[in-house]
Order: C-alpha cells, then sequence, then structure tokens
C-alpha cells in the first residue's frame, strides 16, 4: 500500500447525506472534500500495491468544486450530489481529459466530443467527477478466461478487503472505489452481473434497474437489449441518490421537470408487511458459510415482518445459467452496436479502430500489451456473427426472453405473489488468477439482466473478512419497492463494514 493508510481518512466513509449536511452547514468546502478524496487516493490506490480502481483523475477537479461552492454561497444548491465527488466507469464517455477507454489501448488517447447522458446528468446536479474507474476490459466479454478487474489501460483492480482477491466485473473499479472509501458513489454498467457481482464481492450496494430506465447514450455498447447504467453506493441510501440522478430527466430539461425521487423509498421499516419470494435452486447450497449469512438474513427479514414465501424458485434457472442462447445474443449485439460505435468514436479521423474486426487486427498488432494474459476469443467469434436479422439471432433471443421472463422471473412472481424475490448474489470472492482466469460460480444476476428487470445487490456480512450479498429481484419499474425492501433489511442488520487492506488472507 502506497503513501499514508489514515490520509484523509476522516470523511472515507460518510455517506452522500452526511457530505452533503457537512457542506451545507460550512463545515466542509466542496474544494476541501475534492482534496481529501485525491490525498485518500493518493494513499491506497494508486501505485502498484494499491487498489488501483481508477484510472485517471480530472486535473480541474479543484477548479470545478471551487465553482460549485461559489454557487453554494450565492443560495444555488444543484440538489443532494452538489460538491459531491463520484467516479464514472470507464466504458460512459466523459468529454476532456478523463478520456473513455473501455479498458482498451485501442481507445486510449482518442477522445470524445460529448458527456455521456448520464454524466452530464451528474455535472448538472452538482457532483464532481472526480476520476475515471478501472474495469474488466471490454465490460468482461473479451475471452472466456479472463480476470475480472483486469485491462490493458488500468492493469488489475483489487478487492479492497483482500488485495489477492478478486474485485468483480465489469464495474470492478466503480465497487473497489466506494469500498475502499475514495468517494461515497459511483456509476457502474451491467449487461449480466456486472453491477451486482462486484457490489456483493465488494460489501456495497449495486441497483442494476430496469432496462431503459437510465439512458445508455454515450455508453460503449456490449449488448443493446441488455446494457444498463446503475448507481454503487455504501447504503441503500448513497445508491438511491445517485439513482435519483441518473435516472431523472435528460439534463436540458433539469429544472423543468422533478427529478424522480429515490431516496424517499428508504425506510427504516421497509420490510414490514412485504412479501418476498426465497429463490434457493442453483443459487444456494455451494458455499456453506454463506448459505449460513442467508439464513440469518431471511430470519432478520421475518422478525422485521416480511412474510416469506419460501421457496420461490426461478424455474428456468438452470437454463439460463446454461448462457449459450444469451452467448449467442450477446456477441451478435455487440458486432452490431461495437461496428457503430467504433466508427462514430473515429469520426473518419483514423485515430482507432473502425469496426469490432479491426479492433481484433489491433489486439492481435499489439499483442505484447493487450494479449499477455488472456486472449480475445469471444471478440474473435463475434466479428464472425451476422447481423440483427440473422434467424439465428433472432431465435435464440425470443428463446431467452421467454425463458427469462413467461417461464422464469414471471411465473415466479404471479405464483408467490411476492413484492420482491430475494436470493444470494453469489459466493465470497476468489483469488486472482491471471493464469486459468475466473473460475465457474454460480451467480443470481442472469434471469433479472436477461429479462430486463430490476436487481438490488446488498450486503448481509462476511465469510473469513470477505464480504457476501444478497439480491432483490423485482417487477419492471419496481426500483423503489426494492428499495424500500433492502433498507429495511440493510438496517435490521447494522453492518459496519469497513476493508482491511490486507495482503492476502489466511488459507483454510
Amino acid at each position: 500500500m502506497t503513501g499514508d493508510l489514515g490520509a484523509a481518512s476522516e470523511l472515507a466513509f460518510d455517506s452522500v447525506a452526511e457530505l452533503a449536511a457537512r457542506l451545507e452547514a460550512r463545515e466542509l468546502s466542496g474544494v476541501e472534500l475534492v482534496e481529501a478524496t485525491l490525498a485518500r487516493i493518493a494513499a491506497v490506490d494508486l501505485g502498484e500495491d494499491g487498489v488501483r480502481s481508477t484510472v485517471s483523475l480530472d486535473s480541474e477537479a479543484t477548479e470545478i468544486a471551487a465553482r460549485l461552492d461559489a454557487e453554494r454561497a450565492a443560495g444555488r444548491v444543484r440538489g443532494p450530489l452538489h460538491g459531491i465527488p463520484v467516479v464514472v466507469k470507464d466504458n460512459v464517455e466523459t468529454a476532456g481529459e478523463l478520456g473513455t477507454t473501455a479498458g482498451s489501448l485501442a481507445l486510449a488517447g482518442v477522445p470524445v466530443q460529448r458527456d455521456a447522458d448520464v454524466v452530464a446528468r451528474l455535472r448538472a446536479a452538482g457532483a464532481v467527477v472526480i476520476a475515471k474507474a478501472n474495469l474488466s476490459e471490454w465490460a468482461n466479454f473479451r475471452s472466456r478466461h479472463s480476470s475480472s478487474g483486469w485491462s490493458a489501460v488500468g492493469g488489475q483492480t483489487r478487492n479492497p478487503y483482500a488485495l489477492d482477491r478478486s474485485p468483480g466485473g465489469s464495474s470492478s473499479g466503480s465497487a473497489a472505489a466506494v469500498a475502499a472509501g475514495l468517494v461515497p458513489v459511483a456509476v457502474g454498467t451491467e449487461t449480466d452481473g456486472s453491477i451486482v457481482c462486484p457490489a456483493a464481492m465488494n460489501g456495497v450496494v449495486g441497483l442494476k434497474p430496469t432496462h431503459s430506465l437510465v439512458s445508455v447514450a454515450g455508453v460503449v455498447p456490449l449488448a443493446g437489449s441488455q446494457d444498463c447504467v446503475g448507481p454503487l453506493g455504501r447504503s441503500v441510501a448513497d445508491a438511491a441518490a445517485l439513482l435519483t440522478v441518473l435516472a431523472g430527466p435528460r439534463p436540458a430539461t433539469v429544472g423543468a421537470q422533478p427529478l424522480p425521487d429515490y431516496v424517499s423509498s428508504v425506510s427504516a421499516d421497509g420490510l414490514a408487511g412485504a412479501r418476498i419470494g426465497v429463490a434457493r435452486d442453483h443459487y444456494t447450497g455451494c458455499h456453506p458459510a454463506a448459505d449460513r449469512l442467508f439464513e440469518h438474513a431471511l430470519d432478520a427479514a421475518r422478525e422485521a415482518g416480511a412474510t416469506l414465501v419460501d421457496p420461490a424458485d426461478v424455474p428456468t434457472a438452470a437454463e439460463l445459467a446454461g448462457f449459450a442462447d444469451e452467448l449467442l445474443v450477446l456477441m451478435h449485439e455487440l458486432h452490431d452496436g461495437l461496428d457503430r460505435y467504433l466508427a462514430a468514436r473515429d469520426g473518419g479521423r483514423g485515430s482507432c479502430p473502425r469496426s469490432l474486426a479491426e479492433l481484433v487486427a489491433f489486439n492481435d498488432a499489439n499483442a505484447a500489451a493487450e494479449l499477455s494474459l488472456f486472449g480475445q476469443d469471444i471478440l474473435v467469434e463475434s466479428a464472425a456473427t451476422g447481423g440483427l436479422d440473422s434467424p439465428d439471432y433472432l431465435s435464440a433471443f425470443a428463446r431467452n426472453r421467454e425463458r427469462a421472463r413467461a417461464r422464469g422471473l414471471d411465473p415466479a412472481f404471479e405464483e408467490s405473489g411476492a413484492d420482491a424475490i430475494v436470493t444470494l448474489t453469489m459466493g465470497p470472492a476468489w483469488c486472482i488468477d491471471q493464469v486459468n482466469g475466473d473460475p465457474s460460480v454460480p451467480t443470481s444476476s442472469s434471469p433479472a439482466a436477461v429479462a430486463g428487470y430490476p436487481a438490488l445487490s446488498m450486503p448481509i456480512g462476511t465469510v473469513s473478512g470477505l464480504p457476501v450479498g444478497v439480491t432483490f429481484v423485482g417487477r419492471p419499474w419496481s426500483e423503489s419497492t426494492l428499495i424500500r425492501l433492502a433498507s429495511g433489511l440493510e438496517h435490521i442488520l447494522q453492518l459496519q463494514l469497513r476493508p482491511s487492506f490486507v495482503g492476502s488472507l489466511p488459507v483454510g
């Protein structure tokens, strides 16, 4: 660990609401908060032995904070995020020096002309986009043998709870930055598991919203039918505060329309009178200690007044875990979306690959930097797919949606009458292995991801010092319900998780 671990620690784990209150009371200025954040990043994140969750810092962050301080002094406060530092995943476009690379050297130094919609919303709300977060390169859709949290641009992100453990992916840096106390909230993206899984592995809250609730304009595409942008935060309330901004009206209309207020759904009594289905099949039974934490969380929910329908399994869980149809869909959509994105990003300048095929060729030509740890088999296979009018694609897409919705989550909701379905997100973090790549472990992300339904992962405890989370899955547009239920469980559990930054954990 480089630098002084105690530097800037006073503010490291304050919530959005606590920081906003201190800013409003003039106990703290935005400039001081930004400077403390930069000091914290230098102390625990940068360098070969740091967490390495960030890939670039905004050199104008202090100036931006000063302007926001002046606005506050003049009586203009844009909202709860006014002056709050935020980290944004590096596949979400930011105009200017921060860059947007998706972790790939092919996009390093290639500017973008505008902020993504969600970044424009953040800036309009007064947030300070202080850094870009490392990620699993190309959102973890490059190779079947990848190491989550590694990119050619940022290297290997580490889990703050044990630096030899994986942070999960692909929103690796976003989750790790929140867990490490760099920022209270961060922006992530998910196609399948890329918010909820790293949230669970890093002991933070992650919310994948209903598909299309939050704009993906300006996000490097993976698969348009599943890509989502969502918040990661230290608490349910923090994630709700960020979602309120991300899901708000387009920046040009801010002030003309009321923002949705997801924070109003946070409730200490959120479980009282709730009906919750419990999905066990395929998602429990793989890690006894994680299962015990799950049972403890279920008991706590009952004591808080929830009725549990147990089990309320997803009938197609095993089919969805097979992944063959989903992989086919994602490959076709990546080919189509990335061809269009890269052609527009290049703008005829010859500054980067203009298609997926040219990206594959770039990686081959730069194999020492890009392909030394694992290959690009998924990109190669994606480049060989046909268009979105391909019969193979259309039939796989239809099977996928039927599996996830009509034969999956919909009957699970209908038969249980549940407000939400809860299950283990996954087990504790595995050791980083850049030889074999990530292990194949059960996760519960696919039903909601393929269906396009919302999912929220929150921590329920630790196993040998490593966080474990549960996921609440909801019907479409039920983010407020998930926030209410999760905040109720959070209040009952009263966890105070803090990372240890140990180099490794004892085995056995």
